[in-house]
């Protein structure tokens, strides 16, 4: 990746931040699933418990995963990001 300089405008600065905060939501959101699916998922299905009706590896990763990435997403997205003009007159930061 090419590191920023001087006279690149500040818009890139925030998007570059932003996507890196999209990449580390995606790879949180992987870890959660592999972690759940393949970490309750890997014993014996007479040995699977059971969330309303799902076996708990499906539930905690794909249901209650979906839930936490969302809710995580709207809080980083409100909190964290910022408005960018698109317009080339943008004021400075």
């Amino acid at each position: 990746m090419k590191p920023l300089n001087k006279t690149q405008d500040w818009r890139f600065k925030v998007a570059h931040r932003e996507a890196w905060i999209g990449v580390g939501l995606a790879l949180f959101n992987f870890i959660w699933w592999y972690g759940f699916a393949y970490g309750l998922g890997s014993k014996p299905v007479e040995e699977y418990t059971y969330v309303f009706g799902l076996p708990a590896w499906f539930f905690y990763s794909c249901v209650l995963g979906f839930i936490v990435i969302s809710i995580l997403t709207i809080v980083i997205v409100k909190f964290w990001f910022v408005d960018v003009p698109f317009d080339e007159e943008g004021d400075q930061r």
